[in-house]
């Protein structure tokens, strides 16, 4: 009888051991190489073999910062948007983008104050996002960016980001609407009560209606809209916000209104999203 590869598992671990051999070593770890074929066929091995390799370590939060006499400069995200290595390329891009475009404005600026005899003040430029909801479908995240530039004071701009876990893309938040005039006209009486309402808690006084952007209602779709989550399960709120001199004067800072998902916002939120928000 002719000798065969044996029976059962041991024939196939035989078999893969012998195919896993055919690789080249040299391709294993390289990224034209055969690393996708190999990893593959490592499980299978480990699989037969009744051994399992250990986890990978858990994601954790990222932060870089750096000061000199031209620049402070920070950029920091989450755990969670560390995972996602899509996310870690994008952050990566922008935090060079932002410190070479800081780096470039600050020297022109000391270049341009040495010139006139007028002392110079180092620049910062500071970006932290954080987590507005994490769950099972749904990453939203929400960034805040410091800029000083040697003025009286700084400026704060706001930046969401939303990732779909399930489709392993990013999103944004007007792509889970039926219409964004829909949204709008959904939280409009809710959204200009409760702006209000947190104008009159900094300002010590009810708001008297006026034709300015700091007592009468503003548009919540030209701020920054980003879905919450309380309990990590299902969307349950949307925050709106406002950078500082959108709603009010600059001492106020930003204003960060939230809504809960009532039956208007459920309304229009498109069918295929809806399994992801609570239902009022």
């Amino acid at each position: 009888m002719r000798a065969g590869w044996g029976n059962g598992t041991t024939g196939l671990l035989l078999a893969a051991l012998l195919l896993s051999g055919c690789s080249k070593s040299t391709e294993d770890d390289t990224p034209g190489g055969n690393m996708p074929a190999n990893a593959t066929m490592r499980a299978f091995v480990d699989r037969m073999a009744g051994t399992t390799r250990p986890a990978a370590p858990p994601a954790k939060p990222f932060e870089q910062s750096d000061k000199t006499e031209l620049l402070e400069f920070l950029y920091a995200y989450p755990a969670q948007a560390a995972a996602i290595p899509t996310l870690v390329d994008r952050f990566a891009r922008a935090m060079a983008e932002n410190k070479a475009d800081a780096l470039k404005m600050a020297t022109q600026d000391r270049d341009s104050a040495k010139k006139a005899g007028f002392p110079f003040h180092a620049h910062s430029r500071e970006t932290r996002w954080s987590v507005m909801a994490d769950t099972p479908r749904f990453l939203a995240l929400e960034s805040a960016n410091y800029m000083y530039t040697g003025g009286a004071h700084g400026m704060t701009g706001y930046e969401a980001l939303l990732w779909d876990k399930e489709r392993r893309r990013e999103t944004d938040f007007g792509a889970l609407l039926t219409s964004e005039p829909a949204f709008a006209t959904a939280i409009h009486d809710n959204f200009c009560k409760a702006l209000d309402q947190a104008r009159a808690e900094k300002r010590g006084a009810p708001v008297v209606p006026g034709d300015d952007d700091f007592t009468k209602c503003i548009d919540p779709m030209k701020q920054v809209l980003a879905p919450t989550s309380r309990d990590g399960k299902l969307i349950d709120g949307i925050q709106m916000t406002i950078g500082p001199y959108g709603a009010g004067p600059y001492a106020e800072g930003s204003y960060d209104i939230k809504l809960p998902v009532d039956a208007a916002i459920y309304k229009v939120i498109k069918t295929e999203y809806q399994d992801a928000f609570v239902r009022p």
